[in-house]
């Protein structure tokens, strides 16, 4: 069984005929094979996967309402269920599975925790007992995300631009994900394939940081295991979680919005570019300079939606 290099030791993959296992960090400073020829990498391109990669939201939704079914969640005597225009505020507020559950409970609810119907748990009374009964749905969560996920193709283009920059010397490229590594590992084996993922330089579950989206520590820790200055990463993302992940790790950020995340204003909150997705093909070249790897001062500018005008400009046309 191969062992995939790890990016400096930030996270080791197992690739064999089960698929993808994410393991214990490596020891060693292992050299990434695209830094065989010792120089080291000037930029990064650091991919979120829901959303990004492959259009999965509505396959979470599908699967949190599975697992609130199965068992027989109530609130104020109604059956949770999570709408898709409630899940559109979820993805857009909130990173990550776990912390997206609290958030309903304690925020949405106003701390009442729900009662379970149908399976011999009694109802949570503080935020132990409440994390210790959404440890459990998560983990039911996952199982039928899983089965789910199998059905996903990956977003136009954006493999593609993969590809690309990891055939391009000096242009580290890796995943940085707030999702749980069971659900994860099932997106990256059946859309990134196993001989791609071979070939990338980090990559980083929701589990293997303490702070999940919008903190930017999945960010930082990516950069300093690549040896790559935060200012020299492009991140791509698809919501206003992610952007303000990547904004606040000061790196430059990429939308690629979908339909439920296409009326945020990206632009406001600091986004370098925003297209509904990568179908247009824009080569690497309207990232980088590929001859020296530096990020270009302006990012995708014939790809990118046009930023809105401000009054003044709106003024001076008139």
């Amino acid at each position: 069984m191969p062992m995939m290099k790890s990016a400096f030791g930030v996270l080791a993959m197992v690739v064999g005929t089960g698929g993808v296992r994410l393991a214990a960090p490596a020891r060693s400073r292992a050299a990434p094979a695209r830094m065989s020829a010792g120089a080291p990498f000037k930029s990064a391109l650091l991919f979120d996967c829901d959303g990004v990669l492959v259009e999965t939201e509505e396959l979470h939704r599908t699967a949190y309402n599975m697992a609130f079914a199965e068992f027989g969640l109530e609130v104020g005597n109604e059956a949770v269920v999570w709408s898709v225009e409630y899940y559109d505020k979820l993805q857009n507020t909130v990173g990550g599975g776990k912390p997206k559950m609290r958030y309903h409970f304690t925020q949405t609810c106003g701390g009442e925790w729900p009662a379970v119907t149908k399976r011999s748990i009694a109802r949570p009374t503080d935020d132990a007992t409440g994390m210790a009964l959404i440890d459990e749905l998560q983990d039911y969560k996952t199982e039928c995300y899983k089965k789910l996920v199998q059905t996903g193709v990956a977003r136009p283009g954006v493999l593609e631009l993969m590809d690309e920059a990891i055939a391009t010397p000096g242009i580290a490229v890796g995943i940085c994900s707030a999702s749980t590594r069971g659900g994860f590992e099932k997106v990256v084996d059946a859309i990134v394939g196993k001989k791609r993922l071979a070939q990338l330089d980090v990559i980083i579950a929701g589990d293997d940081v303490k702070e999940k989206k919008p903190s930017p520590e999945i960010y930082n820790l990516a950069a300093t295991r690549l040896g790559v200055p935060n200012s020299r990463c492009v991140v791509v993302e698809d919501s206003l979680v992610g952007l303000r992940a990547a904004r606040a790790a000061q790196m430059a950020c990429v939308i690629t919005y979908t339909t439920s995340t296409q009326a945020e204003d990206f632009y406001a909150e600091g986004a370098a570019a925003k297209l509904l997705d990568f179908s247009g093909r824009p080569a690497l070249s309207a990232l980088f300079d590929l001859g020296s790897a530096d990020l270009l001062p302006e990012l995708l500018v014939d790809f990118r939606d046009p930023r809105p005008r401000t009054a003044t400009q709106t003024l001076a046309m008139s």
